[in-house]
This record gives structure tokens, sequence and C-alpha cells, in this order.
């Protein structure tokens, strides 16, 4: 019997979560099929994962019309696929597969949490994000946290227990191929002098990643540091939007360099002297061990996920969220100490090599996929 796995994210954009993986769990005998809205990725996705992609759209922001169409939509689908085992990662994804799932009784139902987005929600939101996270873990047969310090925020609010929850490896949901690196391309900046300290920042522009916070930091750092520089990549996105001031800041300052959303981050990691990422809230943190793969050092906050993305004062820097004057003073640190800088770069880089591998991740996956098939008896 060929075993029917279907992966399930919201969006498109969040296929990039899946790089690797599907291919993987392919070749180890599993019929894949993954779900997500409709989107530009989905056809590389398909050719480069081997795999079948059926289209669901569902949206990122709550929207009961919307949502209660793709839930039947979903419905619908799993009762004539009959999947063996469903994994549902990304928020929305997350509720409305699982729930799908488990009204059409699927055997083995996954819940990857790749990150709370009630950690910074308030008032009512907050309440309706507790209680979307509270119906998908309780319809998922099993929950994978994408870093320790998620399982146990998770826990630790009630959301779900103990016993249910499972970490792959060190964490991370996807771990880092190496072998899809290519560290010998390079990419030339010219506003970019070998004089300059090249601060670096890589996700969302948003609130929540803490971006206002390490432009406040720059501008105060460019009245003592002449020779400092920002470089930016990501897009800005509507939801969580920084301000209008904000987004001028960071498109015309001649220090600061934004180049927008790269499917490749890697060459541009190669300008970077120093990585920052002033997160509120985070799953894991991916483009803190991209960066440290690079032999960059990491300065990143004590929020979820985040922490645990960093060895603090060995692969990196940690602060406290929010907290400017902190931040400011920690990269003043690496700027003054540029061999610190050089040996976190290299600690942090055997560690990610050592521990967030993508094989060690899809292996345990393949693992505990083995594990609960034998659980149900469809091995």
């Amino acid at each position: 019997m060929k075993i029917k796995v279907v992966h399930a994210v919201t969006v498109s954009k969040s296929l990039i979560l899946l790089r690797g993986q599907i291919n993987y769990l392919g070749n180890q005998g599993y019929h894949t099929l993954v779900i997500c809205s409709p989107g530009k990725e989905v056809d590389e996705f398909k050719r480069r994962e081997k795999t079948h992609v059926k289209i669901i759209k569902m949206k990122r922001d709550i929207s009961l019309f919307s949502d209660f169409i793709s839930l039947i939509n979903l419905i619908v689908f799993f009762m004539k696929y009959r999947p063996h085992i469903v994994n549902a990662g990304t928020p929305k994804a997350g509720l409305l597969v699982t729930l799908a799932a488990w009204l059409t009784r699927v055997p083995i139902r996954v819940y990857t949490i790749h990150g709370l987005r009630l950690e910074t929600a308030q008032g009512l939101k907050r309440k309706i994000l507790m209680f979307t996270e509270k119906i998908a873990c309780y319809c998922s047969t099993k929950i994978i946290a994408v870093s320790p310090s998620l399982r146990n925020r998770v826990i630790q609010l009630g959301i779900s227990t103990e016993d249910k929850i499972c970490i792959l490896g060190s964490g991370s949901g996807n771990g880092i191929n190496f072998s899809d690196i290519d560290t010998n391309f390079e990419i030339k900046e010219e506003r970019i002098s070998e004089e300059d300290i090249v601060l670096g920042y890589v996700g969302r522009i948003t609130k929540d990643k803490g971006v206002e916070d390490l432009l406040e930091c720059f501008l105060n750092l460019t009245n003592n540091y002449k020779n400092i520089k920002l470089l930016i990549l990501g897009d800005f996105e509507k939801e969580d939007a920084i301000s209008n001031k904000s987004r001028t800041i960071i498109e015309t300052h001649p220090n600061i360099i934004y180049k927008g959303f790269q499917n490749n981050p890697y060459p541009y990691y190669k300008l970077m002297d120093i990585f920052v990422f002033p997160t509120y809230r985070e799953g894991f943190g991916n483009v803190s061990i991209e960066a440290a793969f690079m032999g960059l050092p990491v300065i990143t906050t004590n929020a979820t996920g985040a922490i645990d993305t960093v060895i603090d004062g060995k692969t990196g820097l940690i602060y406290g969220v929010g907290n400017v004057k902190q931040l400011e003073e920690k990269i003043e640190f690496l700027i003054r100490n540029p061999e610190i800088r050089k040996k976190m770069g290299v600690e942090g880089k055997k560690r990610v090599i050592k521990e967030f591998s993508s094989e060690r991740i899809w292996n345990e996956l393949d693992h505990l996929y083995k594990t609960l098939l034998k659980e149900k008896g469809l091995e």
C-alpha cells in the first residue's frame, strides 16, 4: 500500500517552507500532494518537488464566508482523495485543513506550528487566534513545534498538552539544505566599500519583525559611525505595516540599501558584517541560521523561536524584545570587536552544520510518519 501524504500551507509564498522536503518524502516511497492557494510559485514548486498541487483558495486573514467555502472544498477533496496523513502548517491552513481532516476522519493529522500570531495580538483578535489555535491542536493527532521555546509557549498558554507536541531535531521547520547553496556566487554593491560596517536584515518588513526598532537604532548609530550601512532584503507588507515615515527612510536614506525580496539571499549575506533580527515573535527564525551558516554573528531578541537560533555570547547576542537601547549596545559592541564578530561567525556556522541540516529534519519527519503509521496499523 502506497501511503498518501498531503502537506498544506495557506498561500503559495509559503511553499518555500516545504522546499526539498516533499521531494525527499517522495523518494522514501510516499505518494505526495500539496494543498495551497493559487500563486506564481506553484508551477516551479511542482516541477522541483516532483509532486502534485491541489489549489484550494484560503485567505490569511479572518474571513468567515471565505473560510467556510475553503473548509467545504477541503472536506470534499479529502472525502474523494482519502489521504493517510495530512500535515498542515501556517495559521489558516492549520485551522481549516486539520478541521477538514478531522471531520473526514483522516487517520493521521499533523499540525506544524510555525509560530503564534496571537503573541503580538490584543483584545478580541487575540482571543479569536487563541481559539483557532486550540481547535487546530484539538483536531490534530500530533503537533510539530518548529522550536523548543515555541513548544514550551504552546504548553504554557494551554493550547495543547505536552505529550502531543514534538520537535524535529533541534528545531526549524525545514532546516538548511547545504547542497542547495552556491556560496561562491558573488554580488557587488557599489554603495558598499571595504571600510564600511554593514548591518543586515532579511525578512518581511512589518512592525512584528522589529524593523522600526532596527531603523531607530541604525539612525542613532550613524551619529557616531559614519561608515555604517544597513542592507535590507524583504517585501513591505500591508498587514502590520510599518509607518509611511519608516518606509520613506528605508527607500531614501543614503546609507540604507534596500533590495526587496530575493529568492536567493545567500550572496547578500556575504556583503554583511553583522546580521540583526529584531523580531517580536517567531516560530523559529530561519534567516538567523542562514546568516550563521554564512559565518555572520547574529543579534536577535529573546522572543519565542528567535531565542533558539543563537547561543548568547557564543554564536551571537540576545537582547530583550523591543529594547532599542540594548540593541544599540549589542551592535556597538560587535562593531568595536571585529575578532569577536569573527569568532561568533565561526561558531555559528559549526552549530548550523551540526544541528540544522535539512537532511536531519527530513529523516526525523520520515521516522515520525512511520511511527504514527505503525501505531494506526497502516504500515
